[in-house]
């Protein structure tokens, strides 16, 4: 059992640096496996997710060497094409490693990814996608078996619905296709034009990312390079709402305005005060009791992102008047809400998609349970701003996403503890 210990009342105030983008550094690793020889990749958060897809790829026979923020990969002595069940079921993320062993090599085994109980997340857009370059792929007794033993060839692709990972899988597939691909609804994030941006600088040709357009060339073969990892905007929004609920002054070394313009946006009109700073932003809030309701919808970028969902429904509860917020990406990640209930936040839930929030509300520190990954950082949030001491159970989806977290919120005054009970006979 991991869990943190969280006393409220305290305003934060100082200088957080947030991490390499989770979402960015997974794929760049799993793009190591579409050249052989050593990648190096800088800035990678230490967090769970990364172990986790390390193993993955040591799993195949890859050999990685991870010291202080700089991975090394070397993806040489690949002697498995079958992803192992136990590691890729504790991360939805390891699906990517398909592509790239498709494209490279001619066949992947992977079990049907798991990760964050976020409900259904259909995973048929990676296949069908799979399948238009001129795999065979078939779902067999909870694996994703794909052979291409001609090789993979330029397609044309329509996603129903702009997928990051589908988009990125794809993409890592179609750079060794022969001919030309183009993803059509593709998806339009930050980290998927991160991604292009590294598998351009290994030779691929792919042009468009950030539009719903993308096209990409095959090439022959890719080559290893060393690359940084971008900071990771969902850390950077998680402080930035963590400060304004707690009524404080951070600068925050690393947010990048431009990865978060819908995001600032109803912070605006919140009355939070945004401010760029060389490096960064800057963000202060007086009295969060000043800040007004606001609606938000969640929809893919450039829209409002998922993953700042619950951080904001908890920045919610602190400001007058009603808001509502409109889950449309995930089902069931309104889960938050019942939690923060347990502390008094006295949140409506209609329909299982949409949220109202009628503030500010007084929390009161309890044991609550983190549902997923940003529900639990959003508890940790909560328990910032709520009277006597709140414990977060299930601290180990927060570990997946955030490197050093307590110790962060801890620099900038906050009283956070991360504890870790023994099992019983452990």
């Amino acid at each position: 059992m991991e869990r943190f210990l969280v006393e409220g009342g305290a305003r934060l105030h100082g200088e957080v640096e947030v991490s390499g983008a989770k979402n960015a550094a997974l794929k760049f690793i799993a793009a190591s496996l579409l050249a052989p020889g050593r990648t190096t990749l800088h800035n990678v958060p230490r967090i769970k997710d990364v172990g986790t897809i390390c193993s993955v790829l040591e799993g195949l026979g890859a050999s990685t060497d991870f010291t202080g923020h700089t991975l090394e990969i070397d993806a040489g002595s690949i002697d498995s094409y079958t992803a192992p069940y136990e590691l890729v079921r504790q991360m939805r993320a390891s699906i990517v490693v398909l592509g790239p062993l498709v494209a490279r090599f001619g066949e992947a085994e992977v079990s049907a990814p798991g990760g964050c109980n976020l409900g259904l997340r259909k995973f048929d857009f990676h296949l069908n996608g799979l399948r238009a370059l001129g795999a065979e792929v078939e779902l067999d007794h909870g694996f994703i078996k794909a052979t291409a033993p001609n090789g993979l060839r330029g397609a044309e692709i329509i996603f129903e619905y702009p997928s990051v990972t589908a988009t990125e899988n794809v993409m890592m597939a179609a750079v060794l296709a022969t001919g030309i691909t183009i993803i059509e609804n593709g998806a339009r994030e930050p980290e998927v034009v991160a991604l292009a941006d590294l598998l351009n600088a290994m030779g691929a040709s792919i042009a468009g990312t950030g539009t719903s357009r993308i096209v990409i060339e095959g090439v022959e073969e890719l080559h290893p390079v060393e690359w940084a990892v971008m900071s990771d905007r969902i850390e950077a929004g998680t402080f930035i709402m963590a400060t304004a609920a707690t009524g404080g002054e951070v600068t925050i070394l690393g947010a990048k305005p431009e990865h978060m313009k819908m995001e600032f946006e109803r912070l605006g009109e919140m009355g939070v005060d945004l401010r760029p700073v060389t490096g960064g932003v800057r963000v202060r809030v007086d009295d969060p009791e000043a800040l007004n309701g606001v609606d938000v919808v969640t929809l893919p970028f450039p829209g409002f992102a998922t993953d700042l969902q619950a951080q904001m429904i908890t920045l919610m509860t602190r400001t007058s008047g009603a808001s509502v917020i409109t889950e449309n990406v995930y089902e069931n990640r309104l889960q938050v809400a019942e939690e923060l209930n347990r502390m008094g936040a006295g949140i409506d839930l209609f329909g299982g998609h949409r949220a109202l929030i009628r503030g500010p509300k007084k929390l009161s520190g309890t044991t609550v349970e983190a549902p997923d990954l940003r529900g639990g950082a959003a508890l940790v949030m909560a328990g910032l701003v709520a009277e006597g001491t709140t414990i977060v159970d299930g601290a180990k989806h927060i570990l997946r996403g955030y490197e050093d977290f307590e110790a962060k919120l801890t620099n900038l005054g906050a009283t956070v503890a991360f504890e870790a009970e023994a099992t019983v006979g452990g």
